[in-house]
């Protein structure tokens, strides 16, 4: 199963860690995982390349963890990225709910 947990301030997303396969299907064909990986690293692009936010992302391959830590006092515009990330993979883990789990930290 893949876990996606966001970090809040104030509520409003400042961080997420994205760990874990989802079982979903073999490698390669697992629909799931693509959907949280393809998700995950658009947000973590248009946060650092495009927005040129110095963001703290983090990938380990080994662990399948993927990690962003917005830098304090950023942008409504990234934080609304993350939000948007979080809304996704909720939608998502409503229609597969054996394969991902979202949770949320903080106020």
């Amino acid at each position: 199963m893949t876990q996606a947990e966001f970090r809040c301030c104030d509520g409003v997303p400042v961080a997420f860690v994205i760990r874990g396969h989802s079982g979903y299907a073999e490698s390669g064909a697992d629909i799931v995982c693509a959907a949280v990986s393809s998700a995950a690293q658009l947000v973590c692009n248009t946060v650092t390349e495009v927005l040129g936010i110095r963001a703290d992302v983090r990938a380990d391959e080994a662990s399948a963890t993927l990690s962003l830590q917005l830098p304090a006092g950023c942008s409504e515009t990234a934080a609304s990225l993350l939000k948007g990330l979080q809304l996704h993979l909720q939608e998502l883990a409503a229609q597969y709910p054996r394969f991902l789990k979202v949770t949320t930290k903080g106020k």
